[in-house]
């Protein structure tokens, strides 16, 4: 089982503890981004991602698919998750949750936390993948 929070075995590598690229790293990551495998990931109608005990099993976090961005290397996949928190963000804020069946149901209209985690995933991605965020002949972004 892995929660939504910070920190999280989706996580591990983003606090330094292991190389995203790591063997078992990878097997844990497919692991806990399906139902099969973590009785929290949670898919509907509307939306998915990992929620939490705390939560409910219908509701999901924005800021597990952020984290799930920022350790991928797919473009398609940090793709979708990035359109799926997009889509869940009317406000143009981050929501602390969504409801899987109805991305209109959530938990606290804006929550710092996610929305903190989503300006680190757009950092991230403007130095690693910039293509994604500004276009097919992009430079990477580095703020140093």
């Amino acid at each position: 089982m892995d929660d939504a929070n910070l920190p999280s075995l989706l996580s591990l590598p983003l606090l330094g503890f292991v190389e995203v690229s790591e063997k078992t790293y990878q097997n844990t990551r497919k692991m806990i981004l399906e139902k099969a495998g973590n009785p929290y990931f949670l898919t509907g109608k509307s939306f998915h991602g990992i929620g939490g005990p705390h939560i409910g099993l219908q509701n999901a976090w924005p800021m597990s698919l952020l984290v799930q961005a920022m350790t991928s290397d797919d473009d398609e996949e940090i793709s979708k998750v990035l359109e799926m928190v997009k889509s869940a963000s009317p406000l143009g804020l981050v929501h602390e949750s969504i409801n899987v069946n109805l991305v209109r149901d959530f938990t606290r209209s804006w929550f710092a936390w996610a929305n903190s985690v989503f300006a680190q995933t757009i950092l991230d991605l403007a130095e690693r993948k910039p293509h994604l965020l500004f276009g097919k002949d992009a430079k990477p972004y580095i703020i140093e």
